[in-house]
């Protein structure tokens, strides 16, 4: 063989093989918003994640970050967390998801920081991301894109500041759909959902939502009959819009007045729980006196409440005594068309209808005490499974809504604010107090392993590549089988 074929046979194995690198690399398992894919909570690729582990047992990396709650996001290699870096600094910071290493930080000054109740953190809107660009909202900045590959500011769009009568604080999360980054915020000022153009920024469209109250319901996407919708649960309704328009396709009023938890879309289906404070007579204004009233004499007063609720307290101030009472505080501040109350739910609703759904396309409705007010269900093995507070959970079937176990623990006490995912086998149940309890799939609760993570658990973990990612307070792990 001549050198000269030697060299260009060698070549051409050395281009073959950059060839495959490349390809197997950016085939990597995506985790590109909250929950992942469709925030299903479902990492369909990864079949052997780690079931045991600790901040000290199968750490690949782990790296110290500012206070959070956002979820970390996972695409084309890169891993993507937002934090606090001072108490008027937010970042966001762009790793390799393999090694840990960080690729870039960019930070913003966020000016004067609204009202926030724990355990919500400043730090809290989950990023959405491709191999091109990440999107994240912040309270006082609006939505911002950033360059995936450098993390350089590609745009920013002001958005109105969200106010919560109760003093939740922001933790809204965009999605992406075709060339648009979507986002949802119910607020309890000015709801609205709005599409941007990924590129620019520019406004698509934008609906108002009028008849929403405070929550943090992420858009999901259903595809039946041909057809997708952006699916959106708030205060008393599911409603599904047109992606290219925003335009109401379908509604199903049937949910309660204060929607936390996002719903899990399973084929043409769509899942949700709700948990709200009280019963269905529970309106807004019991909960506001509960709250607001800080003198506890039965009526609220302007200075009770932030000067940005200022105007919708003289709608609702009839008589003009500057004080609102009883039916008063309901006309101020809850839709006259949506005076929905608490309650829980679990229910199943088909995809695909056009306007009031609520009695077509209502597949099965339980009234029981199981859901969570904030953390969201997971549809897995042919099971809807939720979590509560004191790890109590049940689980249904989700053809028929017949019940598989309920009031069960999960052998971890205390509250849960995380949500439930699925990788393999095996459920991954995050509570507050830092331990992950790992459940087999299958008809009955199967405990495998309970891991003590060593700090607060808020976010969601991500699973992507056989590696579990979770995002404490205060740190980022990498845990792997690769790091025995």
């Amino acid at each position: 063989m001549s050198s000269e074929l030697h060299f260009r046979r060698s070549m051409a194995a050395i281009v073959l093989l950059a060839a495959f690198s490349f390809t197997n690399e950016s085939s990597c398992e995506d985790w590109p918003q909250f929950r992942g894919p469709n925030a299903s909570g479902i990492a369909s690729e990864s079949t052997k994640p780690p079931l045991h582990f600790s901040a000290e047992e199968n750490v690949k990396w782990s790296v110290e970050l500012g206070k959070g709650v956002a979820c970390p996001v996972i695409a084309d290699g890169r891993l993507f967390a937002t934090t606090m870096t001072k108490d008027d600094r937010f970042a966001v910071i762009g790793f390799d998801q393999t090694s840990g290493t960080e690729l870039w930080r960019t930070r913003f000054d966020t000016g004067k920081l609204p009202e926030i109740t724990p355990p919500n953190e400043h730090a809290s809107s989950t990023p959405a991301a491709d191999g091109n660009r990440v999107f994240v909202h912040f309270s006082t900045i609006g939505l911002i894109a950033l360059d995936a590959k450098t993390g350089d500011l590609l745009w920013k769009h002001p958005l109105p500041m969200p106010f919560y009568l109760m003093g939740w604080g922001a933790a809204n999360s965009p999605i992406l759909y075709g060339d648009t980054v979507v986002f949802n915020l119910d607020d309890d000022l000015g709801s609205y959902l709005i599409a941007l153009d990924q590129e620019t920024g520019d406004v698509r469209w934008r609906k108002e939502r009028p008849e929403m109250l405070g929550g943090y319901a992420v858009p999901v996407l259903c595809t039946a009959n041909g057809r997708t919708d952006i699916v959106v649960a708030g205060s008393g309704k599911l409603i599904g819009y047109d992606p290219l328009t925003g335009s109401n396709r379908w509604t199903c009023n049937s949910l309660l007045r204060t929607i936390m938890s996002t719903p899990v879309v399973d084929g043409d289906r769509i899942y949700l729980t709700s948990q709200s404070y009280g019963d269905t007579d529970r309106v807004l204004k019991f909960a506001l006196l509960q709250w607001r009233d800080t003198n506890q004499d039965g009526k609220l007063e302007k200075k009770e409440l932030e000067t940005a609720f200022h105007k919708k307290f003289d709608k609702g101030d009839a008589n003009g005594d500057g004080f609102l009472i009883d039916d008063e505080i309901d006309a101020a501040f809850q839709s006259p068309t949506n005076m929905v109350g608490g309650g829980n739910i679990s229910q199943a609703i088909l995809g695909g209808g056009s306007g009031d759904v609520t009695k077509s396309h209502m597949l099965w409705n339980l009234d029981h005490k199981t859901p969570s007010n904030i953390a969201s269900p997971l549809a897995f093995d042919g099971r809807l499974l939720m979590v509560k507070k004191g790890g109590i959970s049940a689980a249904f079937s989700l053809k028929d809504g017949e019940t598989v176990w309920t009031k069960e623990r999960v052998g971890n006490y205390g509250n849960y604010y995380a949500s439930p995912i699925a990788a393999g086998e095996y459920i991954y149940v995050p509570g507050e107090n830092g331990n992950i309890v790992v459940l087999k799939a299958g008809p009955e609760i199967d405990v495998i392993s309970k891991n003590d993570i060593g700090d607060s658990l808020i976010a969601t973990p991500a699973i992507a590549n056989n590696r579990l990612y979770v995002r404490t307070l205060h740190h980022l792990y990498c845990f792997s089988e690769e790091a025995k």
